[in-house]
């Protein structure tokens, strides 16, 4: 074949009955650049690294200087992480922090799905109780955290209604212990609709049919749930619990609204998050002590994270 053959017009057939296609290539011509795929992710690309990767970068290079809120400061080297070991308020904020996760996370990962399977039934209003457990999703944090603070006081309802009852009155929002429990519930309340609806749209992919097989062999309501519900759902139960587990550790609002900004009676509830907020704000803010600290919360979350995908792992296997 000769090069003026090479680059004339080619014959391509559309299908078996079909007539021919001309179609020219001309030489030279390029359909597309290069660069033409970055042009398109560099928005994204530079939304992310100027409020994303910059200040993650930034905390890391503060956590080894003594700066504070109006002044650069000077390299410290590891300073700050050795007072960090010395700080009985920051293994407070751990304990609590590690005893959210322990009382949020399996609470998160087992009730939505029970609630999923509930509500994905066609009864009659059930779409008024999908929406009543989705509201407090979509509720603002402040206002959830503000009625339960309403509830929970020594004044408030349920307080007025135990002692109704002969009960007398439970320090729900001054016992340090009950005010952290009262804060994991609120968390459990409201993450309940938003784990739901992740699950209702993992069961729509089971198949009916294998209930249908373990019904036809004897088995009962639990047997089903336990040997084709809970399978078919284990990936997204790890990624349940890995999100839950993340936003366990993190948690801040729920227990700065509660027990208020000092972090309950003698700073007992406070979190690492808490803590963080606490020595890094204010015009005498101590930041880089604080981005110690947040750099330590991001690598313990980060372990949260890779211990939940390890485990599921070991289960594949």
């Amino acid at each position: 074949m000769t090069v003026g053959e090479a680059s004339g017009p080619r014959q391509i057939r559309t299908g078996p009955a079909g007539g021919p296609v001309w179609r020219r290539r001309g030489p030279g011509i390029r359909t597309h650049l290069p660069s033409s795929p970055w042009l398109f992710l560099a928005p994204g690309l530079l939304i992310v690294a100027g409020f994303s990767l910059y200040p993650f970068l930034r905390t890391v290079v503060n956590s080894f200087t003594d700066a504070r809120t109006l002044t650069e400061g000077q390299y410290v080297g590891g300073a700050n992480y050795q007072e960090l070991i010395h700080d009985a308020m920051f293994w407070t904020g751990l304990r609590n922090s590690l005893l959210y996760v322990l009382g949020v996370v399996p609470l998160l990962v087992i009730l939505p799905l029970l609630l999923a399977m509930l509500v994905q039934r066609h009864l009659p209003g059930i779409g008024f109780f999908r929406a009543a457990f989705y509201t407090p999703v979509v509720a603002s944090v402040v206002v959830v955290g503000l009625i339960w603070v309403w509830l929970l006081d020594d004044r408030g309802l349920i307080n007025a209604v135990l002692e109704a009852v002969g009960f007398g009155t439970v320090g729900f929002l001054s016992d340090p212990w009950l005010l952290l429990l009262s804060a994991m519930a609120v968390t459990v309340w409201k993450g309940l609709g938003y784990y739901m609806i992740i699950y209702l749209a993992a069961l729509a992919n089971v198949p009916g049919e294998l209930h249908e097989a373990c019904a036809v062999d004897g088995a009962g309501a639990v047997r089903r749930f336990l040997t084709v519900t809970v399978p078919a759902m284990r990936p997204t139960m790890v990624l349940v619990a890995a999100l839950s587990s993340v936003g366990a550790f993190k948690v801040f609002s729920e227990v700065y609204l509660m027990a208020g900004p000092t972090g309950g009676p003698g700073g007992e509830d406070t979190t690492l998050v808490m803590l963080v907020q606490q020595v890094g704000t204010g015009l005498s803010g101590r930041v880089g002590y604080a981005s110690a600290l947040s750099v330590v919360v991001f690598v313990i979350t980060l372990g949260l994270m890779l211990l939940v995908l390890r485990a599921n792992r070991k289960e594949d296997v």
